[in-house]
């Protein structure tokens, strides 16, 4: 007779998950202890939400009560590069993850395919896309073929870096454990080199008071001046890590359940500015990009534009010191000092915040 477990599995691979596994829901010292260690040390930076759910995550009773087995589910984003569209101001870089429409929705409603179908069997079920208070990368590298990377990513010799993952906590018993997979890092070191700001600890945990990712989408209000230069051309998240690790350049692409969009891909820079926050989700409510919302997107170009070689960027840097918010035509007056406008920066050391003013006089004793 085949097991609930084994429905529920099949189901899955049928709505499109690339892979699936099964481990208990009881929590692993060392996991906890490792977590709480890297939130101890700060390193979860302006995430300020997550000491508060530590003890959730240390507990899945506490979001489905009798919790014994976790369905853990994997979905590449390992997309072949995308053309650039034509027109606008396409500069910069896009984390893969948001190259499809928001992940949480595509996923979700396959969440619930699977928890009504756990109903029918008689089995209580709730699911989970990276927003609850669930340690994803500690329960997948004990349900399927993976390992913890140096860069703190769930590696796999078959899917590389590049998955994105989704729980679906149930009541069933425990299943029999299974063997770790061995670490297949070895001697690599190639993600820790290629961190472009060294956010990648000896203890395979990533500080994200550094980490690009962190920086561009979670950062509130600008980021730190220091920095500036190391966002390089990442306009949204940083996928460095995961493109040089060997497993996922052997991987390949092999995205198949979502599909890539190139003008999330490429965003026309341009977009971001002269529009409301309302407009700006019409637009971008369905993508990733309205994490950091409008401003943080109109800054994070600005900064793009600060790092690009030429003035290829001379438009984005005007209309981001015209920009409505204060931290937008802050970020212009780097811009602006990165390729010696000095024009722009007298006009802004005028501004009437202090913060914008304080930023064109810093630029331009740093550029005489």
């Amino acid at each position: 007779m085949t097991s609930a477990r084994d429905l529920l599995s099949a189901l899955a691979l049928e709505l499109g998950f690339e892979v699936t596994g099964w481990t208990d829901a009881a929590p692993r010292t060392g996991e906890v202890d490792a977590y709480r260690a890297w939130l101890d040390g700060g390193r979860h930076g302006s995430l300020e939400y997550l000491p508060r759910q530590l003890p959730r995550r240390a507990d899945l009773s506490s979001s489905l009560e009798g919790a014994g087995s976790v369905l853990v589910l994997g979905v590449s984003h390992a997309f072949a590069p995308q053309e650039v569209p034509p027109g606008g101001v396409r500069l910069g870089r896009v984390a893969r993850y948001a190259w499809t429409p928001d992940y949480h929705a595509q996923l979700e409603p396959l969440l619930d395919v699977l928890r009504a179908e756990a109903l029918t069997l008689g089995v209580r079920a709730r699911g989970y896309v990276d927003h609850g208070p669930v340690l994803e990368r500690a329960l997948a590298g004990r349900a399927f073929p993976g390992w913890q990377g140096r860069s703190g990513m769930l590696l796999s010799t078959s899917l590389g870096a590049f998955t994105t993952l989704a729980v679906l906590l149930t009541d069933l018993s425990a299943p029999p454990p299974a063997p770790a997979h061995p670490d297949r890092c070895g001697r690599c070191t190639r993600c820790v080199t290629a961190c472009p700001t060294d956010a990648i600890g000896p203890d395979r945990l990533v500080d994200a008071r550094v980490c690009l990712s962190a920086l561009t989408i979670e950062q509130r209000g600008p980021v730190p001046w220091a920095l500036r230069p190391r966002l390089g051309e990442w306009l949204f998240g940083c996928d460095v890590c995961s493109e040089v690790c060997p497993w996922t350049v052997r991987a390949g692409p092999l995205a198949q359940l979502f599909v890539p969009d190139a003008e999330l891909a490429h965003p026309d820079l341009t977009r971001f500015f002269g529009v409301s926050e309302r407009e700006f989700q019409r637009q971008y409510g369905h993508t990733a990009f309205s994490r950091p919302r409008r401003k943080g997107m109109a800054r994070n170009a600005a900064y793009v534009a600060g790092n690009h070689p030429d003035l290829t960027g001379r438009a984005v840097m005007d209309l981001a010191a015209q920009d409505p918010a204060w931290e937008v035509r802050e970020a212009a007056a780097w811009a602006y000092g990165r390729h010696g406008l000095i024009s722009g920066l007298e006009h802004l050391r005028h501004d009437p915040h202090e913060d914008v003013a304080r930023a064109a006089v810093r630029a331009l004793e740093e550029h005489g």
